[in-house]
């Protein structure tokens, strides 16, 4: 009796998943099944995440048309910014290049180094992404079984702010910035990327605070001066 009963049971239940799994075109799906609540917030952080740093690398690179070097084209051509936007966010997870001998807040580095000869926009950009990236623990879909750790991405947030301010401070010895961004002296005032920082860095911070909050963990806040502040490691 309890055989046929546990039979029945795993019949039923496989029955409505395959109703269930009929819905999809209501917008359900199985995988669904496996999210929670804050899964699908994280889902909704991460894509936008990855959007808006697809439109700093865009505007970087408007604003740096010297950083698209012919030699790193095919076939001696100027590569475009659509060929370097698709390198980086072409596929999730872990980024790898052989012309940059560094990842995350080292890239980052490299690319605010005075003395570096590459493209210092792609180095940035590498640099910003596998960073925020590695606070996801390099997961772009979220369910049950995933943990975000609230405190990295807390740091990563820190870390966008210290990027912010050397990109729009370090310059090179005739006193001009080594990657563009804001408005300079008699130029039209535009502060389009002090705002897709700041986008990057409240949603930083709010995850941070879902994911937190999700597990009881209290995040070891800083009062920090970014002028002298290092990266903190992810």
């Amino acid at each position: 009796m309890i055989k046929y009963v546990q039979v029945t049971l795993i019949g039923s239940l496989l029955a409505l998943l395959l109703l269930l799994g009929g819905c999809g075109g209501q917008g359900f799906s199985l995988e669904s099944l496996a999210k929670t609540d804050i899964d699908m917030v994280a889902d909704t952080h991460y894509q936008e995440v990855e959007l808006l740093l697809k439109n700093l690398m865009v505007k970087l690179y408007k604003r740096n048309p010297k950083y698209l070097r012919p030699e790193l084209g095919v076939a001696g051509n100027r590569q475009t910014i659509d060929e370097r936007v698709q390198q980086i966010f072409g596929s999730p997870g872990k980024l790898y290049f052989p012309e940059l001998p560094e990842l995350g807040i080292d890239s980052i580095e490299l690319a605010l180094d005075s003395t570096f000869k590459g493209d210092r926009v792609f180095a940035l950009m590498v640099g910003l992404t596998s960073m925020l990236r590695q606070s996801y623990d390099y997961h772009s879909e979220f369910f049950i079984y995933n943990e975000l750790n609230g405190q990295q991405l807390y740091f990563s947030a820190r870390n966008l702010e210290i990027a912010l301010w050397r990109i729009t401070t370090y310059q090179d010895s005739l006193g001009v910035p080594l990657i563009l961004t804001n408005s300079r002296n008699g130029e039209i005032t535009n502060l389009s990327y002090e705002r897709l920082f700041g986008k990057l860095i409240a949603l930083q911070d709010m995850l941070a605070k879902i994911a937190a909050g999700k597990n009881n963990r209290v995040i070891k806040t800083v009062a920090q001066n970014v002028a002298t502040f290092a990266f903190f490691p992810i």
